[in-house]
């Protein structure tokens, strides 16, 4: 399996989505930018020139909103059909204690971290089957991997995609394309801001470095950033509930 060369980066202004894609342009990859904000998005897609990107197109939509997909996939036949990659790399998390006390925060958490995440997925899924080649890529979160008292909302959101993911992956196997689930532990970025930032919050800029390998890395499936979080995790799933329960992490 060739490198990826052609990258649609779903959700490019998000912290780890800009640090992975200053790595990218560095390699001189070919980049379909999608964000929100066209404010925003113009000058990360000027700056990412400037670090040697062979190409940079802009597209501006709001992911968390499925009407607007089909568009967009209409636009990526017409301006960057030959893409070779998808990183989905937008979510959101509002604070826990707003949501259980807010159905409507909840299900729009789980809209934008899951039910979008999916549908957009979806779509893409079915040009690269088409096509027989290619990789999706996507950040969940380790939170997926064990509902928490603390952000069960969030979390559950990110375990949905992370099955969804790991589905897709059986799926698409006999086709050729390529799914990474990508599980970054605690992050400093303008999302974890509002929580206490522990020694174990990572840099995105490390967390960025082993996505551009990851994606690099034909034989890679699951990516836990940093390393240490597949241990971590794997030490908790194996906490009975009995006891889990009365932690407060």
């Amino acid at each position: 399996m060739s490198p990826v060369q052609k990258i649609i980066i779903l959700g490019a202004t998000s912290e780890i989505a800009q640090q992975t894609q200053r790595l990218l342009a560095a390699r001189q990859k070919e980049l379909l930018l999608v964000a929100r904000s066209a404010d925003r998005l113009e000058p990360v897609a000027t700056d990412l020139r400037v670090r040697g990107a062979k190409q940079v197109i802009e597209y501006t939509a709001d992911l968390a909103d499925i009407s607007q997909h089909a568009q967009l996939l209409e636009f990526v036949g017409e301006h960057f059909s030959d893409f070779d990659c998808v990183l989905l790399a937008y979510g959101s998390m509002q604070a826990q204690e707003q949501c259980r006390h807010s159905v409507e925060m909840s299900v729009r958490e789980w809209q934008t971290n899951f039910s979008s995440a999916a549908a957009l997925l979806t779509l893409f899924a079915e040009v690269l089957e088409q096509r027989g080649a290619g990789c999706i890529a996507a950040i969940t979160s380790v939170a997926g991997d064990r509902g928490r008292g603390s952000n069960y909302v969030y979390g559950a959101a990110k375990g949905a995609l992370n099955v969804f993911l790991q589905g897709l992956r059986g799926r698409l196997y006999r086709s050729k394309v390529r799914v990474l689930t990508i599980k970054p532990g605690p992050v400093k970025t303008p999302m974890t801001s509002s929580l206490p930032q522990e020694k174990m919050f990572a840099d995105p800029a490390d967390v960025a470095e082993d996505i551009c390998r990851a994606l690099e890395n034909p034989s890679k499936e699951v990516l836990y950033t940093p390393r240490y979080w597949r241990y971590v995790m794997a030490g908790l799933k194996l906490v009975p509930e009995g006891v889990f329960k009365r932690l407060t992490i």
